[in-house]
């Protein structure tokens, strides 16, 4: 007994245009690629075509378009690593108002998503450094330590550079230079 496969015409645009719009934006063309990712939700909003249209948002500098367009992939997709590092880039970079937060939301998420993702770990990191006033120099370290592990050498400076910086808070606090134990 065969079965017959029917083909959603509207899904197979939906595809198309995704497939199209992916080809616009690997040779360069942002805004052809946006008008095509457009068309591919407006027929069938999947993770892949929010996610490739938040892209274009973002190369276009449009921070809130993207944000939306990678929020709704998120509520589709929670589990999508890209997704949530691609946001919290977002949330950094509005000129608006950067929301430091809500970035390291996400980069936790993702980091709990894919933890030997080294990129992430060294975002993660850089984010934590930045807002060094919320105490978490430590887990900055832990994450720099994490990007080293996992091939991002750039990291060894950082991982020297935040050990100093974490050795200076012990001094301010203790009033004196901690052993080599730490104490």
């Amino acid at each position: 007994m065969t079965h017959s496969v029917t083909s959603d015409p509207a899904e197979a645009e939906a595809l198309s245009c995704l497939e199209q719009g992916t080809q616009k934006l690997e040779e360069g063309d942002i805004e052809g690629a946006k008008t095509l990712y457009q068309r591919s939700v407006e027929i069938k909003r999947t993770p892949s075509s929010l996610f490739n249209l938040g892209v274009t948002y973002y190369h276009s500098k449009d921070f809130d378009a993207a944000i939306e367009a990678w929020k709704e992939c998120i509520a589709i997709s929670p589990n999508s690593a890209d997704a949530h590092t691609n946001l919290a880039s977002a949330y950094i970079l509005t000129p608006k108002s950067p929301q430091p937060d809500l970035a390291l939301h996400h980069l936790q998420i993702a980091s709990d998503l894919v933890p030997e993702d080294p990129e992430i770990a060294f975002n993660l990191a850089a984010v934590l450094e930045a807002n060094a006033t919320g105490g978490y120099l430590e887990r900055a370290l832990e994450h720099y330590k994490r990007a080293e592990k996992y091939g991002v050498k750039k990291a060894a400076m950082h991982i020297r550079n935040i050990s100093a910086k974490i050795l200076g808070q012990k001094i301010k606090e203790d009033g004196k230079v901690p052993d080599e134990n730490g104490f």
